[in-house]
């Protein structure tokens, strides 16, 4: 809202009142504590506390900011606001997790997660040290339903650590909606959730797995202690169900498709971990197959089979020579980058990954670099990285992003061309379409040379390099096709989400089923993979 006693300002008296809260502030912004300076840099003055929450509309309750970060805060409370912009601060630093901030990062900004619990258990209860010499003993509770014990503690966030294999979870954007709840003094429900293993008393580890996101946010508003329920030496493989599910099949929490891949990625571990001890095998142990783990769990397989492949879904997208990763959007709800990793899953990975269980040993021919699996998550790993470089480095821009684009183009707004032909060659129904192009070569390859292979699995044979140089053509002959830049097909082919099979036809015969061309004919294959 206006400030009246900001507009009765004269031109003087406003440059006064900005030096003043300038002085008070040290110099620096009191949203993004940056330096500010003064007839440089451009400056706001706004309210702290909002008029609509009756703050007072003097000098008492004026704060002194740079523009930029005013005008694109998150919250209508500057104080909120700062918060959120440090938090802001901490993702961007984070090397945590590669997809943004965790508690981790959060923990060690506000110098959390630099110590342990010191305790003992006797009998039922178990007593631990706050601060140096404070002692303080609880009871512990066994859980009726699970078996496991655990025992309730508020403690100091140098003693508690982020559980990253259970909860893999970025801190994603509802973090600020839990700071607001907690700054305006409503408590949540449910309290932190954390593990303790007993051997490693007098001094262990709380480690974090469920709660996350309302322990990130009341770190962020500076609390130094939080209530925890602790579970003492739990059953894993149930906690980590518990988790999956609960972001999975009972949707309590929005878990997208690659956390989900990384939950069932973890618990892969866990499950290999179980087999060798069932088995009485080392634990470095290789010599069973997929399918042989697989068929030891009863009543499990399908679950287990996931479980194969998250983790080679998980080698893929994670892989730091994945050139694409940086263009892929993970949670899949913002406009920054060309790709979700729904399409991704449903392009690259349901085409290209093998889903059948291997019967050679884990670790077949692992010495000489030619176990069916690594060479199939290379193979697709160089495959999204040529892809990125011929259609995507240099070109795509995250800035103009893929928000309503095509009716910017529709509008005549100045979109390059280079960004307009990635954003499309992304949309999840023509990757669809092309991509199988791709399955088609690697096909006809092998047939020319004499080889009959398994059209399930084609990327777990090593691909010669004349092959990789037909792939890079076709790509290259793809991405020059004129419909990627047409601004008049904005209204037509482009003018909504289609169907697979919409497209289909369009690569096969050159026009849509509603009769608009879209190319001069069909895509040769033979044509296409020349230079």
């Amino acid at each position: 809202m206006a400030s009246l006693h900001l507009n009765s300002l004269t031109k003087d008296e406003r440059a006064t009142l900005q030096k003043q809260l300038w002085d008070q502030q040290s110099g620096k912004c009191f949203i993004s504590g940056k330096e500010m300076t003064l007839d440089l840099d451009e400056l706001d003055i706004d309210h702290i506390i909002p008029s609509r929450d009756n703050g007072k509309d003097d000098p008492s309750n004026f704060a002194l900011t740079l523009a930029s970060y005013n005008r694109s805060k998150q919250a209508a409370d500057l104080r909120v606001a700062r918060v959120l912009a440090r938090f802001d601060q901490i993702r961007a630093t984070a090397d945590s997790d590669d997809r943004g901030a965790n508690l981790n990062d959060v923990l060690k900004a506000s110098g959390g997660a630099t110590g342990s619990l010191r305790g003992k258990i006797h009998d039922e209860q178990i007593t631990y040290l706050v601060g140096k010499d404070d002692k303080v003993t609880v009871p512990i509770h066994t859980d009726k339903l699970s078996g496991m014990r655990y025992f309730f503690a508020v403690l100091p966030i140098a003693a508690v650590h982020h559980d990253e294999k259970i909860n893999p979870r970025p801190i994603g954007a509802n973090v600020r909606g839990l700071v607001e709840e907690f700054f305006k003094g409503r408590p949540q429900l449910q309290i932190a959730l954390g593990w303790i293993n007993s051997t490693d008393l007098p001094e262990a580890r709380v480690n974090i797995f469920d709660g996350q996101h309302k322990v990130a946010a009341q770190i962020l508003l500076g609390v130094s202690t939080l209530p925890v329920r602790v579970f003492i030496d739990p059953n894993f493989d149930v906690l980590l169900t518990t988790n999956t599910n609960a972001g999975t099949t009972l949707r309590q929490v929005a878990f997208d498709k690659s956390v989900q891949r990384r939950l069932g990625s973890a618990m892969l571990l866990d499950r290999i971990a179980r087999y060798r001890n069932d088995k009485s095998l080392p634990e470095d142990d290789e010599s069973f197959s997929e399918k042989a783990l697989v068929d030891h769990f009863k009543g499990d397989q399908r679950a287990v089979t996931r479980y194969v492949l998250d983790g080679i879904r998980n080698a893929i997208t994670y892989s730091p020579d994945n050139k694409l990763r940086d263009y892929i959007d993970n949670a899949g709800k913002g406009h920054e980058k060309p790709f979700s990793y729904s399409t991704i899953e449903k392009t690259f990975y349901s085409k290209f990954i093998g889903s059948s269980m291997l019967e050679t040993p884990w670790n077949y021919r692992s010495d000489i670099g030619e176990n069916p699996r690594t060479i199939e998550v290379s193979q697709i790993v160089r495959l999204m990285s040529l892809i990125a470089d011929k259609v995507y480095l240099g070109k795509y821009d995250e800035e103009i992003g893929t928000a309503k684009l095509e009716s910017k183009v529709q509008k005549g707004d100045d979109v390059a061309e280079k960004h307009l032909a990635a954003f499309r060659m992304a949309k999840e129904e023509i990757v669809y379409c092309w991509i199988s192009y791709i399955g088609k070569i690697i096909e006809n390859h092998f047939l020319m040379m004499g080889r009959v292979v398994d059209n399930e699995k084609l990327f777990q044979y090593p691909f010669p390099e004349q092959l990789w140089t037909n792939i890079g053509c076709f790509v290259d002959n793809l991405e020059r096709l004129p419909m990627w830049v047409n601004r008049d097909a904005s209204l037509t082919i482009f003018g909504g989400k289609q169907t697979y099979g919409f497209w289909q036809t369009i690569f096969e015969s050159g026009s849509s089923p509603t009769g608009h061309k879209a190319m001069p004919a069909g895509l040769n294959i033979m044509e296409m993979i020349k230079p």
